[in-house]
């Protein structure tokens, strides 16, 4: 089946195959070669497990299979195959739909973020880039930056970054977007202590945008 090359980021590559996604992660040259097979399946193995614990509560493309062998012979598991979620993705369309239904969105947005935060899931990269509209669903993809976290702190961080990218990529309604998110998110069960921590996360970044 033909393959089509749909992204390609700094990590991975994503490649389209019929109905499959492929992420492929790809080699650094400038790392020794051990050491990069090691990352780059660390990190592969790290991003399936996280999206299997997702999918538990929201909706995310299914695992359909890690590759053992790649490409290479001997190299382990630096591929998962997953499905290709066909649908709008939200960075192009959430300006486009009435505000009511924008709205909307956001506050289920701020509801899926709260579902993995009370899983210790911090997806790390929190942009509407990674978010898929469809069937009235919203698909998070892209957890090649997540972690397990506890933290309050980290989770705030994770709110503070969707609403730094809310204002650069939706400027003309980001507060109102940003207003339902964290409505939805009171969904949680720390959601007043993160939406606390939240505030001096913000306090802080605005001293720093000062000081530069």
């Amino acid at each position: 089946m033909k393959e089509q090359i749909i992204a390609r980021g700094a990590e991975a590559l994503l490649i389209k195959s019929g109905s499959k996604l492929l992420k492929r992660r790809i080699k650094k040259s400038y790392r020794h070669e051990a050491l990069d097979i090691l990352l780059r399946a660390s990190r592969t193995k790290r991003e399936a497990r996280l999206l299997e614990k997702a999918s538990r509560v929201i909706p995310v493309p299914k695992i359909k299979a890690i590759d053992g062998m790649a490409k290479e012979a001997l190299e382990p598991e630096t591929e998962i195959e997953m499905e290709f979620v066909d649908g709008k993705v939200l960075s192009q369309w959430l300006d486009k739909f009435p505000l009511a239904k924008a709205l909307a969105v956001c506050k289920k947005i701020g509801e899926n973020i709260a579902k993995l935060h009370d899983l210790d899931i911090i997806h790390g990269d929190l942009t509407t880039s990674n978010m898929i509209l469809k069937q009235d669903k919203i698909y998070f993809i892209d957890f090649g930056l997540g972690f397990h976290s506890a933290r309050v702190e980290d989770k705030a961080v994770d709110l503070h970054l969707l609403r730094e990218a809310l204002e650069a990529k939706h400027f003309g309604h980001w507060q109102e977007y940003f207003k339902e998110v964290s409505e939805g998110y009171k969904i949680s069960k720390n959601a007043s202590q993160v939406l606390e921590r939240l505030k001096k996360v913000e306090s802080r970044g605005r001293y720093k945008g000062k000081g530069s």
